[in-house]
């Protein structure tokens, strides 16, 4: 992968950041070493268990609601092992120490995650040739947009609605709430 020495900088440039990691892992969510910087730990090992991993919290957030995956964090007895979204076929894997700022961890783990995601993304995607003249959109070249992701469409829009003020009886509130204490 050409992208490797690229992700191994930014390894580097986050344990300089984040002086409590341990170890990096860039894999894909098939569980594919694109790079790694972990001493002690099998790189391919930790991949599987990370596809393993993110399989089970996409379908968590998946039945909760909770929309795509953005981040898992796992907290041993002696350090973190957090997961973050890279791009569309990539994950980071970061280990730290068990004194390490966890938000300071999430906060250089979701950059570093982004900037791994461009670089995963930019090599994974094929360089599209333009359409010849007097296709349409949607023809074998170029696939239909998304509507919903389609710049040139605004997205829908709430329309405000105006509340009525609310009125309380507070003495009615106070009796029912005298009733209550006595009752009991």
């Amino acid at each position: 992968m050409a992208a490797e020495a690229p992700i191994l900088d930014e390894f580097r440039r986050l344990r300089a950041r984040v002086p409590q990691l341990t170890g990096a892992l860039a894999a894909g969510v098939d569980g594919l070493v694109f790079a790694h910087d972990t001493p002690g730990v099998e790189p391919d090992g930790l991949a599987a268990l990370t596809a393993a991993a993110l399989g089970v919290a996409v379908r968590v957030t998946d039945a909760t609601g909770r929309g795509d995956f953005r981040e898992l964090l796992v907290r041993g007895a002696d350090g973190y092992v957090a997961t973050y979204a890279a791009g569309r076929t990539a994950v980071l894997t970061l280990l730290a120490q068990d004194g390490v700022n966890v938000g300071r961890l999430h906060l250089e783990g979701r950059r570093a995650g982004a900037r791994i995601g461009e670089l995963v993304d930019a090599e994974a995607t094929p360089v599209r040739r333009s359409p010849a003249k007097g296709s349409t959109k949607g023809s074998a070249q170029e696939p239909p947009k998304h509507p919903a992701k389609d710049p040139a469409k605004p997205l829908a829009t709430r329309a405000k609605t105006t509340r009525t003020a609310r009125t309380t009886n507070t003495d009615a509130r106070n009796t029912t709430n005298a009733r209550t204490t006595t009752d009991s």
